[in-house]
């Protein structure tokens, strides 16, 4: 039997997807902005009401540990781009990507870019795999649609894994 690639991503994401809900199902409000160390990125309050992501242009040393809202922002920045880039919209730019807030509504969020992204991938053609795309690299990297949805899903696979982690740690607490 043989796979085809577009087949084999989507299986690949599906399954990631799944690993994901196991924990967005389980967070709790207060989950979100709990800081599991003393040097962290977070969301803060903005001046307009809104939510403003800790960040630096050049990552610091040591790198801070980011709080599920941090990441959950994380996602939905990278995957909110990625989507523009895969529809031949512009990109907007990290500070036009709003973080919705701690609970259902970052959930939804997330689900909704899920569905999004499900639409593009389920339509696209095994010809559309080989087109050149610039995100997340350079113009002339000469990376493909293919390698798009290969970086989607290990993006998704390693921030799914660090929220499920901090969920883990804040649900049992300080160590004895």
């Amino acid at each position: 039997m043989s796979v085809s690639l577009r087949d084999l991503v989507r299986w690949q994401f599906d399954l990631t997807w799944a690993l994901f809900e196991y924990h967005l199902e389980r967070l709790e409000p207060a989950d979100f902005r709990w800081e599991p160390a003393g040097h962290c990125w977070t969301m803060r309050p903005g001046p307009d009401g809104g939510w403003v992501p800790d960040w630096a242009d050049t990552e610091p040393d040591p790198v801070p540990v980011p709080t599920i809202a941090w990441l959950t922002w994380h996602i939905g920045w990278w995957w909110s781009v990625a989507s523009d880039h895969a529809h031949g919209r512009p990109a907007r730019e990290r500070a036009d990507i709003g973080w919705p807030g701690a609970g259902e509504a970052t959930l939804g969020w997330l689900r909704d870019l899920r569905v999004g992204w499900l639409a593009y991938l389920d339509g696209l053609t095994d010809a559309e795999l080989d087109a050149t795309v610039s995100f997340p690299w350079p113009a002339d990297s000469g990376h493909t649609v293919a390698h798009l949805l290969g970086w989607v899903n290990a993006e998704l696979m390693k921030n799914a894994a660090e929220i499920g982690q901090l969920r883990l740690l804040r649900a049992v607490g300080e160590p004895a």
